[in-house]
């Protein structure tokens, strides 16, 4: 997931494998059938989300992992970074030089899995039910700069945007901007349910238990055409309840793959000690950590969160959860996106009990500060647990706080952090396109991804604005400097770490060093078997 029609900084190193899959053709996890890919990825039905597989309800990384593969965007990112390309389209472009207006032209003879033509009218509807359904937990944001959608034939589309916007050829190689058929999919409403029907390389069959989805059957599409060439014919996806679990499964040979989330723990035994006939490799990660807070409420007043900022420790996080698996982050822009400055340690310096204290002091606010520190307990990962007592640990320590931490389930999380039931709750960022705009729009703009209340009016209506004029986008890096100090200075988000991918594979599955995009995507169509 990208950015533009112009020059973009390429995704830096992506995809460098650690060990290099050999061996011949494993014989177990179905033989020569299904590649089977293992994920702690939840995708559950619930009251406040029937429809989690619907491209303008579902905005998580487990659920794109599945659209990925299932519908088309009119352009895609290249493996391994840079402009994107035609997808479903035949050609895209801007036509004016303002960025303002964007024409795609569809391939000829595009059709649906089902064999049902994909016409400019399928298209406009896809991404104008985005836009009108306006889930508050899904991806309209992406797409809240389109003025109108026009059509002309059958095949040509036009998006007319309210401002310039350079980076919008990246939003729609999203999934947010997923085709699918018009017949099956309501203008107005959520397709409940967890099927999924498109024109991308493969179809699917869930396999769905008490409203939760245990496993995928993904088949390759005969009547796909695009720029992906897929290199298997079949691939089940296994969704297990935790690290442990799916590991278990691959020493068992019940899978081929281990991807997202393997435990720290998994990911160091297997580099001090590698397994026979698993091999583990190594991608560069720009997915992120961080705190959010509900602005609004006057427990995480300003002051209280310049006091946590002033005290957590993000390099004795990083090392003592994460090991080698995670660095530390002072910024909302991680260090190898273009772009990047250390806005929070540039402000806060090294962690201080005493510059904390100063802080809370002088805005007159009582100590110990006593809040609840909520985080999700089946979404990232074994560490999370960890990783937020450590918090827990650093700020009562100070003497300047009272915080006790709670874990909730995903689907609960998730709903009561946007209803603004937290004052102060633990996140994780895996990036749509890796360009510094969607480290900061998604949470700093009018549709912010977490429904937070903080506004910055400069933030909002002049830097955001003009940092996507820019085609060359080395060239907004002055105002996305201004971006990172006015979050540094009024802590909507408070950045912990980044992270590296890890991928856990069985001999004989090759193409796995290319089976996961830099923005945590699943690309299925990588994975095929050696030759014997």
């Amino acid at each position: 997931m990208n950015r533009k029609t112009l020059v973009l900084p390429a995704v830096v190193g992506l995809l460098a494998p650690v060990l290099a899959a050999c061996g011949s053709t494993d014989s177990g996890a179905g033989g020569k059938g299904a590649i089977v890919v293992g994920t702690t990825d939840q995708l559950v039905a619930s009251k406040e989300n029937p429809a989690p597989l619907d491209p303008a309800i579902g905005y998580e990384a487990g659920v794109w992992n599945v659209l990925r593969q299932t519908v088309q965007t009119l352009t895609t990112v290249p493996n391994g970074g840079g402009e994107p390309v035609p997808e479903a389209a035949r050609s895209c472009t801007f036509t004016d030089t303002a960025n303002e207006s964007y024409r795609c032209t569809l391939r000829a003879g595009l059709t649906f899995a089902d064999g049902t033509p994909v016409t400019a009218e399928d298209v406009k509807h896809s991404i104008q039910r985005v836009i009108d359904i306006d889930s508050d937990s899904g991806p309209v944001g992406l797409l809240a700069n389109i003025d109108m959608i026009e059509t002309k034939g059958e095949d040509q589309v036009i998006f007319h945007l309210n401002t310039p916007d350079a980076t919008f050829p990246y939003k729609l190689a999203t999934p947010a901007a997923g085709i699918v058929p018009k017949a099956q999919y309501p203008a107005k409403a959520a397709r409940t349910g967890f099927q999924v029907d498109g024109s991308g390389p493969y179809t699917m069959k869930p396999e769905v238990e008490d409203g939760r989805v245990v496993k995928i059957a993904f088949k390759k599409n005969p009547s796909y055409k695009g720029e992906l060439k897929v290199l298997n014919d079949k691939v089940e996806m296994d969704l297990f309840p935790d690290a442990e679990a799916m590991g278990k499964a691959l020493e068992e040979k019940k899978i081929h793959l281990m991807t997202r989330a393997m435990s720290p723990e998994q990911a160091h035994d297997m580099l001090v000690q590698p397994k026979e006939g698993i091999d583990l490799t190594e991608l560069p990660g720009l997915a992120i950590s961080y705190l959010g807070f509900n602005t609004k409420n006057p427990v995480v007043d300003k002051p209280v969160r310049q006091a946590m900022a002033q005290i957590i420790d993000r390099g004795q996080i990083a090392g003592k959860v994460y090991g080698t698996t995670a660095e530390p982050l002072y910024s909302l822009i991680p260090s190898s996106i273009a772009g990047h400055t250390n806005a929070f340690f540039n402000k806060y310096g090294e962690p201080s009990t005493a510059k904390a204290a100063a802080i809370l002091r002088d805005a007159g606010i009582k100590t110990p500060v006593k809040f609840t520190l909520h985080y999700t307990n089946d979404h990232y990962g074994p560490a999370t647990a960890a990783e937020f007592k450590a918090i827990q640990q650093q700020l009562n320590k100070s003497g300047l706080f009272d915080v006790s931490v709670q874990g909730t389930e995903w689907s609960k999380y998730r709903p009561e952090q946007k209803r603004g039931d937290y004052a102060a709750y633990g996140m994780g960022w895996f990036p749509d396109f890796p360009d510094p705009d969607n480290y900061t729009a998604p949470f700093l703009d009018a549709n912010n991804f977490l429904n937070s209340p903080y506004r910055s009016p400069e933030a909002e209506k002049v830097l955001i604005p003009q940092s996507r004029r820019e085609a060359d986008r080395t060239a907004a890096a002055a105002t996305y400097e201004k971006l990172q100090d006015i979050v540094a200075n009024d802590v909507p988000v408070l950045p912990i770490w980044q992270g590296k991918q890890y991928v856990a594979s069985r001999d004989g599955i090759a193409g796995v060093e290319r089976s996961v995009s830099a923005t945590s995507e699943l690309q299925l169509w990588e994975l095929n078997r050696h030759s014997a």
